[in-house]
């Protein structure tokens, strides 16, 4: 490339161009864009942030009210304890603890919302038994009769009782 041709003029005149057009962009940019008042946006986002907040301490209202109330019923899941008991390690609300249910089993219960003992002890046979009905011919095998009882017992932590049920009962017949 030859620097002879090259003048001052091919570097001034788009610089120029460029400088006029940026001052013209900026002018036109101001003019154009009034001053935005956020004043009502912020006052309903306040009045959102008071109702959230009312709720909130509604709901801890609540749930203070029924801790204190189910407070005796409620027992802590003690993995030792469990583990102790039925000789392996048992996992807190694992519908496979069951015995007759196992990991297919589980997800079917898993689709109807049963996903604790404590929802399970609460199910009755007849709904237990849609649930395997659920999956098809290859669950009518399973008689979930004993589920319920065997759940309630996982519930209240009564895991002697469990493990000489179901040592008692092999294949959760009755």
């Amino acid at each position: 490339m030859d620097l002879e041709y090259m003048d001052i003029w091919c570097w001034l005149i788009p610089l120029a161009v460029g400088l006029i057009c940026g001052f013209f962009g900026y002018l036109i940019g101001r003019g154009s864009n009034p001053t935005v008042d956020y004043s009502s946006e912020i006052k309903d986002l306040k009045q959102q942030y008071e109702k959230a907040k009312a709720d909130l301490a509604n709901c801890e209202q609540k749930l203070a009210a029924g801790s204190a109330l189910n407070n005796d019923a409620f027992q802590a899941f003690d993995a030792q304890a469990a583990k102790e008991a039925l000789g392996k390690a048992v996992k807190f609300n694992d519908l496979s603890l069951i015995e007759g249910i196992g990991p297919k089993i589980r997800s079917l219960f898993h689709n109807f919302e049963i996903i604790s003992w404590q929802t399970l002890s609460e199910t009755s046979v007849a709904k237990c038994q849609e649930v395997l009905d659920s999956g098809g011919d290859r669950y009518k095998v399973h008689d979930p009769a004993s589920w319920p009882m065997q759940a309630k017992m996982a519930a209240e932590g009564k895991w002697k009782d469990l493990a000489k049920w179901q040592h008692d009962h092999k294949h959760g017949k009755l």
